[in-house]
């Protein structure tokens, strides 16, 4: 049977790797759409080697480019989600949502009526909007699978086992900066904090694996994905990457999920889930097992992690805060407008101001609630008024 797919985000890095594992059986996939913002060429490359029929480019000078170039006539191209309705015509078999940043939201909100299954690797959706999107997922009966290499452990674990969790440890491999002093990262280059020793990123995911904001995004989505309390979420240093998650239940049985640092294995496998299929990966690597350095986050090294301490259990308005002024403010160092610890001394300043504090109280009722918020923290930092 062949299996319908779409892929929100097709020419970022998620994308590319779930192009390359479909490529090897193109006859069991049928390709309805592929989505871009401005990469036209390799979106147009993608859809004629995957037969697409469909493709999205939301940039319109981008849009306007594409329509030129194009020479397939029964390639259909749209320069919008609110489209969807006329691209899906029933439900596909399996949706990836990998469109990186907030701009993401929205398009995985509409998408989940029409799938069958949503594999999203867009973090910032699960952050700010979880409680909107799970409210879809139970609506449609859609079926939900995170792709971050360790959420899709935990939920790879978790199967069956959800009611007798104890504790679920999240690693962290600590960054480039992991061995430097608290007075050397006071001079931290661009280059140094991009430069991640195990996992090639984006600039903006580099940097927050740099200043450990990344693993606190984790923990909020792993407390809202599994629907579990901060108290049994933790971080634990492990500069080798090798283990994603370690699960402890309370019948006393400890499970420890690890692979290799490619996100080819979690996106191969929320493809595959039920399927008898094998990919090819490296033989257990013995010299990391017995090397795992398990360590407690230094937290004057990792100032972001006293954040976890400040969240409310409840979805709240005030993470669109975080992902928000982070966002800015990573933006401004990429700049070599702040130094790279004024990301956090900035962010923590932020999130204890009164204005921004207040959110905390405030669960989103709707998506434009989110976009607002979004648009007004983005601005009061560029313009120097907090």
């Amino acid at each position: 049977m062949i299996k319908k797919i779409a892929i929100l985000g097709s020419t970022g890095s998620i994308g590319k790797n779930l192009i390359n594992i479909l490529k090897k059986d193109k006859n069991k996939f049928k390709i309805i759409l592929l989505s871009a913002n401005k990469n036209y060429k390799l979106l147009l490359k993608q859809a004629k080697i995957m037969n697409a029929e469909n493709i999205i480019i939301t940039d319109k000078k981008y849009f306007k480019i594409i329509i030129k170039k194009n020479k397939n006539k029964k390639l259909r191209i749209y320069n919008s989600f609110k489209f969807f309705n006329k691209i899906f015509k029933k439900k596909v078999d399996y949706t990836m949502g990998a469109i990186s940043g907030l701009q993401g939201l929205i398009p995985t909100l509409n998408v989940i009526k029409y799938t069958k299954k949503l594999a999203l690797a867009n973090k910032e959706s699960i952050i700010c909007g979880w409680n909107l999107i799970n409210k879809e997922l139970i609506k449609y009966k859609t079926e939900f699978i995170p792709v971050d290499s360790e959420h899709f452990s935990i939920w790879y674990a978790l199967k069956g086992n959800k009611e007798i969790i104890e504790n679920i440890i999240l690693t962290a491999s600590g960054g480039p900066l992991n061995k430097l002093s608290l007075n050397d990262l006071e001079h931290v280059k661009i280059s140094q904090a991009l430069n991640h020793p195990n996992w090639s990123m984006g600039k903006k995911i580099s940097i927050d694996s740099a200043t450990m904001m990344n693993k606190v995004f984790e923990i909020i989505e792993a407390k809202n994905i599994f629907n579990t309390s901060y108290k049994k979420l933790t971080i634990l240093i492990h500069p080798s990457s090798y283990v994603h998650t370690i699960i402890k239940f309370k019948n006393g049985l400890i499970k420890i999920i690890a692979h290799d640092t490619d996100m080819k294995i979690p996106i191969f496998n929320t493809l595959n889930i039920n399927f008898k299929k094998i990919i090819k990966t490296n033989k257990i690597d013995i010299s990391k097992l017995n090397d795992l350095s398990l360590k407690k986050i230094d937290i004057r090294k990792f100032p972001l992690t006293k954040i976890l301490s400040i969240l409310p259990e409840k979805s709240s308005l005030f993470e669109t805060v975080i992902v928000s002024a982070n966002d800015e403010l990573v933006k401004l160092f990429l700049k070599n407008k702040i130094k790279f610890t004024d990301i956090s001394k900035k962010l923590l300043k932020i999130l204890k101001n009164k204005e921004f504090n207040k959110y905390k109280r405030i669960v989103p009722k709707n998506i434009s609630q989110i976009v607002k918020l979004n648009n007004y923290v983005r601005l009061k930092i560029n313009s120097k008024s907090i």
